[in-house]
């Protein structure tokens, strides 16, 4: 999951004068026990063995030399360049390090993180203290390393990743099988099924290509056989023992991003030195991500750096721990250059100056002061939902929820009076709903919105609960059908000014589709209003807000040679054939043409993701990823084409995948993988 896209050139400047002078190592193999040998790309001060400096390595399998370079020319040289060594590290079996390609966060991947970080500050160029930066895969890398206490490792920065890989992943939400499961999978199969790089490790490139073919690990089918939260998820999940993690911590993710609530709970859960950064951002590094503004995001990591890898007292540590984006309120569009708002901060998480609010739920369609009255059924369409965007927006193309009216106009609602005056909710909005199902599986979806003058509805915020999981991801059990239940869902945190003349909305449904596989039976909820609330954390405006320090303008060193022959792009459809009452989700992802001018490979990535469901019938439920990518340099000419479809009946999921391999345009492999895994209450 990785955004090539940077922000608009208007957006940042670009530096091309630094403290030191910056040389780069296009190849450096990195030994591990095993004798398996790691590749690395590293950006050093040209004086760094004369005056040796800290590190700093992002370790992700996302290849250094082709995938990720044109981002990774936006960081790490401007990192080398203030005096550190800056190392792009690929994963085991990944770009062109040596060995198989692995499952997510695998102990050996750790494993081989730490004897990494030895070999490292053991360099004559380094000082022996290191630190770990990364996105997503790398934001987890990074907090995973921390956890193993590593004497090597002084501080981490962790963007867009999880203290618990099963809540708060690609793979589930609230207890229910998020679409992102498939999508993620079948993207992350045929990422480890491209080859190394002729260019770096010579001739056994097509040796090791192969092998890799052949041991490619079926992620999709593999994280649907773990549908509760067991061993498998508990490894690589830091909020498993928070006293683990020694080093300090800055956290860092976008309202927009997939992986807001992350931030916040390792704030309330570490013991360390920590910080936490929301902005307004996709998932993105801050001084290239959408919606701006970008910030001086590389300028506010020098301090973090300089603080805890140098020793420099530059007062990063005395500042308010916690500083978020309150975002002005703007209309619905499926996509944002800019969201409008202003920087507050927080001392700790919860903050003291956040105070919680209940509103009841009456069966009149209102939100209440007090307790509300009545019962209210939920059994909504199957597609509804299918207007919430994306669960893990990248700043690419049309990925943000739209006017949510024609979904509220087949949900079930509850409106607030009309503000008379502005509100700011900051922090987990949750849903305390007595319910009862007349179904043994059943799911409840919760959105928060706000009613503009005009009539549109926004979408703050939402949350889902698969009601089996209404004690515990662990150990669901069964609803029985007509008992009431009192279950809480928690909605996404929110940093959201809600202006006076605006009312509140709290939406429910069955489904949020195609993000959640639905529950195998169409199902009817009970809902007690008079036992059911809305908690809304609301913060008071701070004098100290007005105060906060502006960021720096955002900066990048000088940007590579990159001959773009097709940008990125997304299509997004939604097609309802009337005859059938059969629901299309078509997504076309073009990850672009482009040419690495240093080194002369071509990249051509597309992919197309068809998601598709029928009224009335759950079991018709089916999704299908397709990927091909292309490599070529002279006379080399590769290519992979994969295929990858999730479908289901009342009890179990069927996953097959289609895996082929092309050189000079002729098909040299295809591997077939099939699996059949038992649904487990969901």
């Amino acid at each position: 999951m990785v955004n090539l896209v940077a922000a608009s050139g208007d957006a940042f400047r670009i530096r091309d004068s630094f403290p030191r002078k910056v040389r780069i190592i296009e190849h450096q193999w990195i030994p591990m026990p095993d004798g398996t040998r790691l590749s690395a790309r590293i950006w050093l001060p040209e004086d760094a063995e004369a005056d040796p400096v800290p590190a700093i390595i992002e370790y992700i399998p996302y290849r250094h030399r082709d995938f990720t370079l044109p981002r990774d020319e936006m960081i790490h040289p401007w990192f080398a360049g203030h005096g550190y060594a800056a190392i792009r590290l690929d994963i085991r079996g990944s770009g062109n390090s040596e060995g198989l390609p692995l499952d997510e966060y695998v102990a050996q991947e750790q494993d081989d993180m730490l004897a990494a970080l030895s070999w490292i500050a053991a360099q004559p160029w380094c000082t022996g203290a290191c630190g770990m930066i990364g996105i997503s895969w790398g934001g987890f890398s990074g907090l995973q390393t921390a956890f193993r206490r590593p004497p090597e490792l002084k501080a981490i920065i962790t963007l867009c990743s999880t203290d618990d890989r099963y809540a708060d992943d690609v793979h589930y939400m609230g207890g229910c099988l998020l679409r992102n499961n498939l999508a993620w999978g079948a993207q992350s199969l045929a990422y480890s099924a491209r080859p190394p790089d002729p260019d770096l490790v010579g001739d056994a490139w097509r040796d090791m290509w192969h092998e890799r073919l052949a041991n490619l690990p079926f992620t999709t089918a593999e994280w649907m056989s773990h549908q509760r939260r067991d061993a498998y998820w508990k490894h690589g999940s830091v909020n498993e023992d928070w006293d683990a993690i020694q080093c300090p911590v800055y956290a860092v993710t976008g309202w927009a991003d997939g992986y807001t609530n992350t931030a916040l709970k390792l704030m309330a859960g570490l013991k360390v030195p920590r910080r936490c950064l929301i902005g307004p951002w996709a998932h993105g590094y801050p001084h290239v991500a959408t919606p701006g503004p970008q910030i001086g995001f590389l300028q506010d990591c020098l301090r973090w750096w300089d603080r805890w890898l140098k020793g420099i007292e530059n007062g990063i540590d005395k500042e308010p721990m916690i500083r978020l984006w309150q975002q002005d309120m703007a209309p619905p569009r499926i996509e944002h250059a800019e969201r409008p708002g202003h920087w507050i901060a927080e001392s700790s998480w919860p903050g003291p100056a956040i105070a919680s609010r209940d509103l009841g739920l009456d069966a009149s369609g209102r939100l209440v002061d007090g307790v509300g009255r009545g019962e209210v059924m939920v059994a909504t369409p199957l597609t509804v939902g299918s207007l919430t965007g994306e669960w893990n927006p990248h700043g690419i193309g049309p990925e943000m929820p739209v006017d949510q009216r024609p979904e509220d106009a087949v949900s079930v609602v509850f409106d607030g009076p009309v503000l008379e005056q502005a509100i700011a909710i900051v922090g987990f909005p949750l849903l305390h709903a007595c319910i009862a199902s007349d179904q043994p599986v059943a799911t409840l979806v919760a959105r928060l919105e706000t009613l503009a003058p005009d009539g549109s509805s926004a979408l703050l915020s939402w949350g889902a609960l698969n009601l089996t999981h209404r004690d515990g991801h662990e150990e669901p059990a069964a609803l029985e059908p007509g008992r009431a239940y009192d279950v809480t869902v928690q909605l996404n945190a929110i940093a959201q000014t809600v202006p006076a003349g605006y009312r509140l909305r709290l939406a429910l449904a069955n489904t949020s589709w195609p993000l959640l596989w639905p529950a195998p039976a169409m199902t009817a909820l009970s809902l007690d209003a008079a036992q059911s609330r809305l908690e809304l954390p609301l913060r008071d405006a701070q004098p100290g807000d007005a105060e906060l320090p502006e960021f720096e303008q955002a900066e990048v060193p000088p940007m590579p040679a990159i001959g773009w022959q097709r940008s990125f792009g997304r299509v997004r459809r939604i097609v309802r054939d009337l005859a059938s009452g059969r629901t299309s989700l078509e997504l076309d992802k073009d990850d672009g043409a482009y040419r690495i001018e240093a080194h002369g490979m071509e990249i051509d990535q597309v992919g197309r993701e068809v998601q598709e469901i029928v009224d009335g019938d759950p079991l018709s439920n089916r999704g299908e990823v397709t990927w091909r990518i292309a490599q070529r340099r002279g006379d080399w000419d590769v290519a992979i084409e994969s295929t990858t479809s999730v479908s289901c009946d009342a009890t179990q999921f069927r996953v097959e995948a289609t895996i082929a391999a092309f050189e000079d345009g002729k098909e040299v492999a295809r591997h077939k993988l099939e699996r059949t895994i038992p649904r487990d209450l969901i």
